[in-house]
């Protein structure tokens, strides 16, 4: 159950980082030279390697991973939502 949640959040994490990436907001042009690697893409390698991590630690029964991914994705939607509607 739990593998099933942090999986469901991760595809909402994903969708918010693409939608953010497409979103060609200015604050975008201000993130370090790195997030710009591999076509803009390396933030994706980094969300899919937090979504396989915290899976991989949920999957050995540390629950407080899945805590942690669940507050890292209200985060996320948070940010998304900010930078989507333009108030930041």
């Amino acid at each position: 159950m739990g593998l099933l949640l942090i999986f469901l959040l991760g595809i909402g994490n994903f969708a918010v980082h693409q939608a953010v990436r497409q979103s060609r907001h200015p604050l975008l042009g201000q993130v370090p030279f790195y997030f710009h690697l591999l076509g803009g893409k390396f933030s994706l390698a980094v969300e899919f390697l937090m979504l396989l991590g915290a899976m991989l630690m949920v999957a050995q029964g540390s629950w407080g991973w899945a805590l942690f991914y669940g507050a890292y994705t209200a985060v996320n939607a948070l940010a998304a939502w900010l930078i989507l509607s333009r108030r930041v």
